[in-house]
């Protein structure tokens, strides 16, 4: 019996790096602006031939119904028409429902991972306006790198490349579901809107010196998480005890962030994490790399 053909997907998780929120929309949502960053945790999406449609997980809690997964699978069926067999196994490193947008990242690398393993054959467009249908966070994830997030999230302008930084991350074990980035939404009020300046001068600093000043990050939500994650605040305050400077939630959390220079300080942080018994990981930032689209 032939040996099955497999394709491999890296999908690398994010941080908001800034995520200002402009205005309210009409039908709920929000316009955003925000500056947003891979990192080099990724989960891995394997492709390969099987009968109908089914997909493999062992990350606990993990589910293809409520996955991007496989909507993104029977939107390409319903889009080419296409009736080939796949089986998709998801190896999961990007912790599930954490603000690091891992499910978006699986969908944008199905869609990648589909057209090249079902030789579909759509653009570059095609693909970016399938990502848009599946959420608004999947269309970056076909850049991948530094990215400009504007309107809903879906418009995505990429920047120049934002310095080498390590970042550490600490996973707090407060309670997660469903729902909670529409929550984070709409508890924030008028007043904390604001005009998109914190994320222009990071684009600036960018686009000149590459100095990046720690009044350039900024999350709306940072404010607004702890009465959505009872107990973050604690977590917050051990990162800073730990060592971390500036801390900010990722996207709508509830896993918090701090960036470091220097991969001995993240190290340090990250150790004296672990002797309070919290889960922490170390990574740096992603550039746009192979397993990204290419325009």
């Amino acid at each position: 019996m032939a040996k099955a053909e497999v394709l491999e997907v890296m999908a690398p998780a994010k941080i908001n790096l800034t995520l200002e929120v402009l205005a309210r929309m009409e039908g709920g949502f929000h316009r955003i602006r925000s500056v947003a960053q891979t990192i080099n945790i990724c989960d891995t999406i394997r492709f390969q031939t099987g009968e109908g449609s089914r997909f493999v997980c062992r990350e606990r809690g993990w589910s293809a119904s409520q996955s991007l997964i496989g909507k993104t699978v029977n939107l390409l069926r319903h889009i080419v028409g296409c009736s080939l067999g796949i089986l998709i196994s998801v190896d999961k490193r990007i912790p599930l429902l954490s603000g690091l947008g891992g499910d978006s990242s699986d969908a944008a690398a199905t869609l990648l991972g589909l057209n090249r393993f079902w030789g579909l054959g759509l653009t570059r467009q095609e693909l970016l306006d399938l990502a848009a249908r599946l959420g608004s966070d999947v269309p970056f994830f076909l850049h991948g790198g530094t990215c400009l997030l504007e309107n809903k999230g879906e418009r995505v302008i990429p920047l120049a490349p934002f310095p080498h930084s390590w970042v550490v991350l600490l996973n707090p074990p407060v309670v997660r579901f469903q729902g909670k980035t529409e929550r984070l939404y709409n508890n924030i009020k008028a007043e904390n809107y604001t005009d998109g300046e914190a994320t222009d001068r990071l684009i600036a600093c960018l686009k000149g010196s590459g100095n990046i000043s720690s009044s350039c990050l900024l999350n709306v939500f940072d404010d607004a998480a702890p009465h959505s994650f009872p107990g973050l605040e604690f977590y917050r305050k051990q990162f800073q005890y730990a060592g971390a400077d500036e801390v900010h939630l990722s996207g709508s959390g509830p896993i918090l962030y701090s960036l470091v220079k220097e991969r001995v300080r993240g190290e340090k942080i990250q150790r004296s994490l672990e002797k309070l018994g919290i889960d922490s990981y170390l990574t740096d930032t992603r550039d746009r790399s192979g397993d990204i689209m290419k325009g």
